[in-house]
């Protein structure tokens, strides 16, 4: 666990955690790829 001193870190590393879970992290059901490289490889 991390302890923050002040509500912008806590705020920031949410905000990097949403961003790495909606668009960087693998998905199996995307056969391994990640959101973003699904979207690439579909267009």
């Amino acid at each position: 666990m991390h302890t923050y001193s002040t509500f912008e870190e806590l705020k920031k590393d949410i905000d990097d955690y949403i961003h790495f879970y909606n668009n960087e992290r693998i998905q199996a059901k995307l056969n391994g790829l990640s959101p973003i490289e699904f979207r690439t490889k579909a267009a």
